[in-house]
């Protein structure tokens, strides 16, 4: 299975829980990167065409609200998969990050200076 981008992977986790519309999803993913992605709508519905076409997300249903259509799209199974496979990937590489970063600090700092 491929990885996933950053966008495409929060979104599908901010699936995870419950089935959101798009202004659900723009919330959850700002929420869950802390503002630091801010998807706009563009951006959004392509991606969640991406992922619908390879069968990661799928409509649940529509609905009106206050004269707007909105449609909720829900995690399928190969969706929960996927996110559940680059959860422990990136788990994984974060640990390798982290065992090198303490192998770093136990390391005496280099000298700087002219020799001679």
């Amino acid at each position: 299975m491929e990885s996933l981008s950053e966008q495409s992977f929060l979104i599908l986790a901010a699936l995870a829980d419950q089935p959101r519309h798009g202004y659900g999803l723009v919330t959850e993913v700002a929420a869950m990167s802390q503002d630091r992605i801010q998807l706009r709508a563009s951006t959004l519905y392509a991606a969640l065409e991406r992922l619908t076409g390879r069968g990661l997300v799928e409509p649940e249903r529509d609905e009106v609200e206050n004269g707007r259509l909105r449609r909720y799209y829900r995690l399928t199974d190969t969706g929960a998969a996927a996110v559940q496979a680059e959860t422990e990937r990136m788990t994984t590489q974060a640990r390798a990050a982290k065992q090198r970063l303490a192998r770093r600090a136990q390391q005496p700092a280099p000298r700087l200076g002219l020799s001679g």
